[in-house]
């Protein structure tokens, strides 16, 4: 009896103090067992690097975007959530399968057909001289393609990213769809015209957003009884006259910005986003003064056709060639439909003895850079977008046909939540 007294006092026990004891006693070894399988495990692993990569791999978090799914069909409409990597390399594939084949029966037609051909060649070379310009345009369309297919193979970099967004990737249907946005003869430093709704009171944020955006300038918008009311196509008129590329309005509500319609001169298209969590620079902890410095475009993880698009629609609100002097960033992360604006001014100094040297995408130290260390410093504004609606002309009014809309969020798409549209 008194050894089952006492094996059940090392467990449970109506003493107080001894009972916290021994749980001080009991924490302290497990934490003791924990530690001595660390430092085994690491003794192993050191031997053995192996062990380490299959676990780090078996431990992965199994986190929402890990478990996304991609719609399983060849369609690079602005409605398929696709991987449009993956889908080009599908599609260059199927198509060097069908030359193989083609070249091989070609071949065979060649063995089996001999010379018979001989006597029609003149009426072939009569033929073919009338069809010369056709083929020659044909063959400039497919230099065009081909140049856009080697662009998608970009260089690797001394740290890849992981999320980037590779803008060659685009669609010749998105292109044919949607010219202005795809131009390359667009301007190289673009200027903004940001307004707001009738009788706003959201001047700070709008004026905020003009040293976000470079070469933007803010018009208030008045709704005077007396004054005329202007509509946002007579405003993109207006802009379009005098060499504006993109017009913004601010939308408010509670005197708080709740969303940004963004306009591409001179015919559209028009994108509207919802704006959350928005948060001046003067508020955050820390924060930095802009300065007047074109800065760097971040434009991460927009994989689909659609997620394409609107990556090329942010990279036409800012110059093309930015000022690395002022070393200031711009990003816009995409997350589970969820785009996130951030403005860093960014410095290089020298790595401290209590941090780990930079790392690239594959776990391994980068070599040149072990002693250097980067400093971010959070500059403003902070917000939260989402794309709600992409109309094909200038807002909705301006939008004539079947496909006014070209594509619109709606509460069902988020029913399966593994399931992104950007």
């Amino acid at each position: 009896m008194a050894s089952q007294r006492s094996g059940s006092l090392s467990k449970r026990t109506g003493n107080k103090l001894h009972r916290q004891s021994l749980y001080v006693k009991q924490k302290r070894e497990r934490e003791k067992e924990k530690r001595e399988a660390r430092f085994r495990r690491k003794k192993e692993e050191d031997k053995e690097p192996e062990l380490r990569r299959e676990r780090v791999a078996r431990n992965q978090p199994a986190t929402i975007d890990r478990k996304r799914v991609w719609d399983d069909v060849d369609d690079d409409g602005l409605g398929a959530s696709v991987d449009m990597e993956q889908l080009l390399k599908r599609r260059r594939l199927q198509q060097e399968e069908a030359e193989e084949m083609l070249v091989a029966g070609v071949e065979e037609r060649d063995d089996d057909g001999g010379g018979d051909e001989d006597g029609h060649d003149e009426e072939d070379s009569m033929l073919g001289s009338d069809d010369e310009e056709e083929e020659e345009e044909e063959s400039n369309e497919e230099a065009a393609a081909k140049a856009r297919a080697k662009r998608v193979i970009r260089d690797d970099s001394l740290a890849p990213s992981t999320t980037s967004t590779n803008l060659d990737l685009t669609p010749e249907s998105l292109v044919a769809k949607f010219p202005s946005l795809f131009s390359d003869d667009g301007p190289a430093e673009p200027q903004v015209l940001i307004t707001t709704t009738l009788n706003s009171t959201l001047h700070d944020q709008a004026s905020l957003l003009c040293t976000l955006f470079p070469n933007s300038t803010y018009i208030p918008r008045s709704g005077h009884k007396y004054g005329h009311k202007y509509s946002v196509r007579e405003i993109c008129k207006y802009a379009g006259n005098r060499g504006f590329s993109s017009v913004m309005i601010l939308r408010e509500d509670q005197k708080k910005p709740i969303g940004l319609d963004i306009v591409h001169l001179p015919s559209g298209p028009t994108f509207h986003f919802s704006i959350s969590n928005w948060v001046e620079g003067k508020k955050l902890p820390g924060h930095g003064n802009p300065t007047n410095h074109y800065p760097e475009l971040l434009l991460n993880n927009f994989k689909t056709p659609l997620g394409i698009l609107t990556a090329r629609l942010f990279q036409s609100l800012w110059p093309k060639t930015p000022e690395l002097q002022g070393r200031q960033v711009v990003t816009l992360h995409n997350q589970r439909d969820y785009i996130f604006l951030r403005r860093h001014r960014y410095v290089f100094r020298d790595k401290r003895t209590t941090e780990k040297s930079v790392v690239g995408a594959d776990g391994k130290e980068l070599k040149g850079v072990e002693s250097i260390r980067a400093g971010l410093q959070e500059l403003g504004p902070r917000a939260t977008l989402k794309l709600r609606r992409i109309d094909k002309g200038i807002g909705r009014a301006g939008s004539e046909g079947d496909d006014a809309v070209q594509w619109e969020w709606k509460a069902k798409m988020e029913k399966t939540r593994t399931r992104f549209n950007l």
